[in-house]
């Protein structure tokens, strides 16, 4: 069976504007050209009229650059919904906690999640924990997230390569299976 056959959904997870400012996340972010690679995966997934699912961030504080009055609260202009995909806003690093996502997933009869988003190590990641604990089958795409620089407890510097790869190593094969564009695109 294909992965088209088991009508997986597409999941977008905070591709929003703000992520277009390394300095306010840390710094040096890795796959920059994420938001591209996913507005192909989500071209291709409309293609073949399989279900998408767009997550954004809400944040309470009116300085965030997540705040909904704030610019970067929109849409990656790369993956912009088109009206018809639902649209799911959150407060909290899980699309799952404080949203209807999962009603929605199993309304439809929807088992099996393609993620994809930023950042890798916070709400990808959490995300993806959920996806996995509540059972979906769940693909997580590599070259369609994207993290930042991180300070450790002990004020030393984390690369955002080594954060983005150590993020998905620690997902794959317990929550997800991590593959890349070119690998979903051949799957489907």
């Amino acid at each position: 069976m294909t992965l088209r056959e088991k009508k997986p959904a597409l999941i977008l997870v905070d591709i929003q504007k703000a992520f277009l400012n390394d300095a306010y996340w840390g710094g040096n972010r890795n796959n920059k050209n994420a938001e591209s690679v996913a507005g192909t995966i989500l071209h291709k997934w409309r293609d073949l009229k399989l279900p998408v699912f767009h997550i954004r961030h809400r944040s309470s504080n009116p300085k965030s650059l997540l705040y909904n009055l704030n610019e970067g609260f929109e849409f990656n202009d790369e993956v912009k919904p088109n009206g018809l995909e639902p649209i799911i806003t959150k407060n909290v690093n899980s699309a799952f906690i404080g949203t209807d996502l999962k009603k929605q997933l199993d309304d439809e009869n929807i088992n099996t999640l393609v993620i994809i988003g930023i950042t890798t190590n916070h709400c990808v990641s959490t995300t993806t924990r959920m996806a996995g604990n509540y059972g979906y089958e769940t693909y997580v795409i590599s070259d369609a997230t994207a993290a930042f620089d991180r300070v450790g407890v002990n004020g030393e510097k984390y690369d955002s390569e080594l954060i983005h790869f150590t993020s998905l190593a620690n997902l794959n094969g317990e929550f997800t299976t991590v593959w890349n564009c070119q690998k979903l695109m051949s799957e489907l």
